[in-house]
């Protein structure tokens, strides 16, 4: 088999970077946008490329094999759909969905037509997330403690009802994934809409993720309006602590430990080099090829829209219900 002609729809902040990443591995075929100046822009940027504003002709187009939709998260849902129907594989960026029951939909879909389907969870491809996925196996930490990741940025864009929709499923999916627990269960959600629009821009979730007879607390933390960015996770061992700060440009994964005197050891584990992103492509491209399930499927998609549409109906942020200012639901 030959490598895939894929299309990509949507080519805004995020859905750029994706087309970069698929010209440069050979496979890009066609750009789809509403925006006749973004693909203007594509097609100047990536010369040999098809764009398009008529999302139907890439569903006909025969040549194209695959879809990569990168548009916002309440379109996913029904762009996945065509694509599936017509017979395409597909990649969606997270999430896959915004309802558990159209996430089912599309896993079966995708099972009864024998496609790929495959949700754009970025760190599970993430070089050092996976060193620390083997150190943490190796018992490198000792018994896991707490885990915790943060992730913050300043953000006017809000496409999204949450920031928890926005940002939370990269924290959820590489939790999961870490601590091999396809069941993390919200015990505590706090939101707050500062502004007073109707959308939850601060917001933290209190998990738990079952390990046998062992469950790991864990807590995510997100904001739109903190003006200093941050990306981190913290993993607290018996052994060790495990920092992994993915706004480095080196050393992003630190290993934190005391010697018996009370002196603090950092160690910086290596691990191997390259972009998260350009890793993830090619493994969408590789599953198809192989008629394989990609490591980001479905079922791993699955229980983060779960989390997620649990956690949206606490925090109360549907349209139509304006969530006051500073609006806090604490549930345990």
């Amino acid at each position: 088999m030959g490598l895939p002609r894929v299309a990509v729809i949507g080519c805004g902040n995020w859905g750029k970077n994706l087309v970069r990443n698929f010209h440069h591995l050979g496979a890009l075929s066609t750009v789809c946008d509403a925006d006749e100046k973004r693909l203007e822009h594509m097609a100047r940027e990536h010369k040999g490329i098809t764009t398009t504003s008529d999302y139907q002709s890439v569903l006909d187009d025969k040549a194209v094999s695959a879809i990569v939709i990168a548009t916002p998260s309440d379109t996913h849902f029904n762009l996945a759909r065509q694509a599936l129907l017509a017979g395409k594989h597909v990649y969606v960026e997270k999430p896959l969905a915004r309802d558990v029951a159209h996430a089912d939909e599309l896993d079966e879909l995708a099972t009864e037509r024998n496609l790929v389907l495959m949700v754009g969870h970025l760190l599970l491809y993430h070089p050092a997330v996976n060193c620390l996925k083997d150190l943490i196996a190796s018992g490198e930490l000792g018994d896991l403690l707490f885990v915790r990741s943060d992730r913050m940025n300043f953000n006017m864009g809000r496409r999204d009802w949450s920031v928890l929709w926005d940002l939370a499923p990269h924290d959820i999916s590489m939790m999961s994934y870490l601590l091999d627990c396809d069941s993390p269960q919200v015990s505590r959600v706090g939101g707050w809409d500062t502004l007073g629009d109707g959308l939850v821009d601060v917001a933290y979730l209190d998990l738990s993720f079952p390990q046998g007879e062992r469950t790991i607390p864990g807590q995510v933390r997100n904001s739109w309006i903190d003006p200093q960015k941050v990306v981190r996770l913290t993993v607290n061992g018996t052994k060790k602590t495990a920092v992994l700060n993915d706004t480095q440009q080196e050393d992003k994964l630190a290993l934190h430990s005391q010697t018996p005197d009370g002196r603090m050891v950092v160690e910086y584990p290596y691990y191997p080099s390259g972009e998260p992103l350009q890793i993830e492509c090619e493994h969408f491209l590789q599953s198809i090829m192989r008629g394989e399930r990609p490591r980001t499927d479905a079922n791993n998609a699955y229980n983060v829209v779960r989390v997620l549409s649990d956690v949206e109906k606490r925090l109360s942020s549907r349209p139509g219900h304006k969530p006051q200012p500073h609006q806090t639901v604490t549930t345990r």
